[in-house]
């Protein structure tokens, strides 16, 4: 207050400041020291009022309706009684790693879904492959369904036993012929993001890819696939050798070619 010392609310915790003297600070801080004039409490209003309010049952029930109304197939959104709602979602999934499951465990029958038999507990013995590119998963859920929980049921269903960690829902969008990605928070509600953008999926779709975070936690991977790991680098690392070679040895040859073209030419 005295100072006008401002920062990020996440960051207050970190920020160590001798505010025991009113008005010392203002005359040692200089005025690069401040970033916005306002004091920490307006930053925290403002914080605040970029929250959307929840939308009413009225607002939801006519965006079903409107949403609905644009439907082209089957996959309608329908309001429950107790205000949540359920729907039906397509992920894309474009993972560039390879994923482990179970060795020898036959694809999940009707009766198990129905029985929510866990075919991944029935063996220790563990593979790893690539999902195909670009495959598409519909799964209906409700409004309640988290990020989170979208994760784990799309690995359940392709028995998966990774850490869901690993993982991270993205929604892609498309911005004036350009294609944005944005990483969704854990706690984000993809049927609510599904109802605001409508059916189209050119508009809004959901992407599930690695989880980039930078720091990769390797106690996370088990020793089978830190040995996959190694064998794709090693393999992505002979290619790439092998292109190298490749663009220069035909370098070298339209060099000899030249130089063979131009012997007995003056100059």
């Amino acid at each position: 207050a005295d100072c006008r010392y401002t920062c990020h609310q996440e960051c207050r915790s970190l920020i160590q400041l001798d505010c025991r003297r009113p008005g010392q600070c203002q005359s040692q801080l200089s005025p690069e020291s401040t970033l916005l004039p306002p004091c920490s409490q307006n930053v925290t209003q403002t914080v605040e009022e970029e929250k959307p309010k929840p939308p009413t049952l009225q607002e939801i029930k006519q965006k079903i309706e409107k949403y609905n109304a644009k439907v082209t197939n089957c996959l309608l959104m329908k309001l429950n009684d107790d205000g949540t709602y359920t729907g039906f979602i397509k992920v894309h999934l474009k993972l560039r790693r390879p994923v482990t499951v179970p060795a020898g465990i036959r694809p999940q029958s009707i009766y198990d879904a129905l029985k929510e038999v866990n075919l991944a507990d029935m063996t220790d013995k563990r593979t790893s492959f690539y999902l195909p590119l670009d495959a598409i998963k519909q799964l209906h859920i409700s409004s309640t369904t988290t990020v989170s929980e979208v994760i784990q049921g799309l690995l359940k269903k392709f028995m998966v036993v990774d850490n869901p960690q690993k993982f991270a829902l993205f929604k892609e969008m498309r911005k004036d012929g350009q294609v944005l990605f944005q990483k969704l928070p854990l706690s984000e509600y993809p049927l609510y993001l599904r109802l605001l953008a409508g059916p189209d999926t050119d508009v809004l779709s959901f992407v599930l890819k690695e989880n980039e975070t930078g720091e990769v936690e390797w106690d996370a991977f088990s020793i089978p696939e830190l040995q996959n790991f190694l064998m794709i680098l090693d393999k992505e690392e002979k290619d790439k050798i092998q292109q190298v070679q490749r663009k220069y040895e035909k370098f070298k040859q339209r060099l000899q070619q030249t130089l063979k073209e131009a012997r007995g030419k003056p100059g």
